[in-house]
C-alpha cells in the first residue's frame, strides 16, 4: 500500500506531472522492477506518441516521438488498450524498431500499460528489463499504479 500512498503524496506537489512520474517510477523499481521507465503520451490527431519522461534521459530523452502505425503492438495497445508483455530479445525486435539501443540497455522483457480514460487510450507506461522478468502475475499492481498516472496524463492531453 505505501507504493499508492507515496503517489498519491505526490499528486499533491506542485511540480507536476513529473513529480507524478517520479513517484510511479520508484514505485515501479520497487514492484515489478525495470531497468528503463518511460511514459508515452498519445496524440491520435498527429498519430505520434511522444515521451514525456524517461528515467534513462541520456539513452531516451524527453520528447521523442514515435509514429502510430498499424503494426499489431499499437493495435493492442494504443488501439484496443490491452497491455503487453514481451518477454525475449525477440519480442523487443518485432516491437521496436530501436531495438539495438534497448538492447545496449540490458533490456530483453518489456511490460507495456495502456492508462485509458473513456474508452480513449491517454498513454502508455513502459517498464523494461532483462528478459523473461515480467509475467501476467505484475499485470494488477502495474494496472493498479498505472490508473495512478490518469490524473496527470489527462491535463497533459488536454492542454
Amino acid at each position: 500500500m505505501s507504493a499508492i500512498e507515496d503517489v498519491i503524496r505526490a499528486q499533491a506537489q506542485p511540480d507536476q506531472p513529473l513529480a507524478t512520474f517520479r513517484a510511479l517510477d520508484a514505485a515501479f523499481q520497487a514492484q515489478p522492477g525495470h531497468i528503463l521507465f518511460t511514459v508515452l503520451l498519445h496524440h491520435p490527431k498527429q498519430q505520434q506518441n511522444e515521451r514525456f519522461y524517461s528515467n534513462l534521459p541520456d539513452a531516451y530523452p524527453v520528447g521523442g516521438r514515435k509514429p502510430v502505425t498499424d503494426h499489431p503492438w499499437m493495435k493492442q495497445v494504443i488501439g484496443a488498450g490491452r497491455p503487453y508483455i514481451g518477454r525475449t530479445k525477440a519480442d523487443i525486435q518485432y516491437v521496436f524498431f530501436d531495438h539495438e539501443l534497448i538492447w545496449s540497455l540490458g533490456c530483453e522483457s518489456v511490460l507495456n500499460m495502456p492508462v485509458r480514460w473513456a474508452g480513449e487510450t491517454l498513454g502508455t507506461l513502459n517498464l523494461l528489463h532483462r528478459a523473461g522478468h515480467y509475467t501476467e502475475a505484475d499485470l494488477p499492481h502495474v494496472q493498479t499504479l498505472a490508473a495512478l498516472a490518469l490524473p496527470a496524463l489527462l491535463v497533459l492531453t488536454r492542454s
